[in-house]
């Protein structure tokens, strides 16, 4: 979520907006912020495309957060 959070930053967006215009429940960024959540693949796939960054930006370090 770190990585989320530092594109959210970057980008003056709010996890509603993203979650707004990408289909992205907001309770799915919740819970992925509270770490009761792993966001799979094509979630994250989606946040990929949406902040124009390859998906590895999200999938490098995985053993930290992601």
């Amino acid at each position: 979520y770190e990585k989320f959070q530092l594109l959210l930053d970057e980008t003056n967006k709010t996890s509603y907006q993203v979650s707004k215009d990408t289909g992205i429940s907001t309770a799915t960024l919740s819970s992925w912020k509270n770490g009761a959540y792993v966001p799979k693949a094509d979630k994250l796939m989606i946040l990929a495309k949406y902040f124009h960054v390859p998906i590895e930006y999200f999938l490098s370090d995985q053993n930290e957060t992601a």
